[in-house]
């Protein structure tokens, strides 16, 4: 059985982005008669603001996005990416890292606007007078190629792209690359429907998953809902908190994410509105 999931970050009320990806991902599980499964992604605590997590499911059942089984909190599943991160460096996959973010910043080999290239300083051990800091997986250099439900053929090299990537930070919270990873598997999620943004992190995942030899779930990377100047519409943009979605207009907010999905339906009560959207082919490919 086809199984999904919706993954928010605590950090504040849902909001339109935010909903298109909850639908987008609840149309995918529920028209193939599938599961849809909620799991909050709050291992950055000093980022979780009280309370949001139970805005945001109240939210997701005000517009008919029910979820199956229980909620998860990665903040209590640390004990899981422990032992993946104890394999991992049983296998020699992953190494102590003393470099500071001030450092690499000033080593950045990438474009403005790109992620750095990590540049290997301590790929072969901790220099003399540092301190292991991070932990970084090794990053294989060869290309990783997946079929985005909806972009298409996606190939990426990850050495090349972005080098050896943090899977502990230096306050040792697990980043979020190994945590999904892990939590995808132990959830056996069979699919993955998420924002666009998130695109660029898939094939680290997928270089995470086969060193854990973790099954690769299948990706659909959605259009992004942006701003009127063509930025990402996101919680972090600006000084001005992001308004969260309006209890009055539940209809008429849902009716608006599955535009933006491609997906259009008449006015109705949520529910009737989802099942009838489930009904449709969901999305089509870029």
């Amino acid at each position: 059985m086809l199984v999904g999931r919706f993954a928010p970050s605590p950090t504040g009320p849902l909001h339109l982005g935010s909903l298109v990806a909850a639908v987008g991902s609840w149309l995918f599980a529920r028209g193939a008669g599938g599961r849809w499964l909620v799991r909050m992604e709050d291992l950055d605590r000093p980022r979780v603001v009280a309370g949001s997590a139970e805005e945001i499911l109240d939210a997701l059942r005000r517009h008919g996005l029910e979820w199956d089984g229980k909620v998860v909190f990665q903040s209590q599943r640390t004990a899981l990416y422990d032992d993946a991160l104890a394999r991992l460096r049983e296998r020699g996959l992953v190494y102590d890292c003393g470099c500071s973010r001030a450092e690499l910043l000033r080593a950045a080999s990438a474009p403005l606007g790109s992620e750095a290239v990590y540049p290997g300083t301590c790929r072969d051990g901790l220099p003399p007078g540092r301190e292991a800091r991070a932990i970084r997986f090794r990053a294989p250099d060869e290309t990783i190629a997946f079929d985005d439900l909806l972009r298409g053929r996606v190939e990426e090299n990850v050495a090349r792209v972005t080098g050896d990537f943090v899977v502990r930070r230096a306050d040792g919270v697990y980043a979020y690359q190994l945590a999904v990873v892990v939590d995808d598997a132990a959830q056996e999620v069979t699919q993955v429907v998420r924002g666009g943004d998130l695109l660029s992190s898939t094939a680290r995942q997928i270089a995470l998953q086969r060193a854990l030899g973790y099954a690769t779930p299948q990706y659909a990377h959605l259009p992004l809902v942006t701003n009127p100047d063509g930025s990402k519409l996101g919680k972090r943009d600006g000084a001005l908190p992001l308004p969260s979605l309006d209890d009055r207009r539940v209809a008429e907010t849902l009716g608006e994410a599955l535009r933006i999905l491609g997906i259009e339906v008449e006015p109705s009560t949520p529910l009737a509105m989802l099942s009838a959207a489930a009904r449709q082919r969901p999305l089509s490919r870029n």
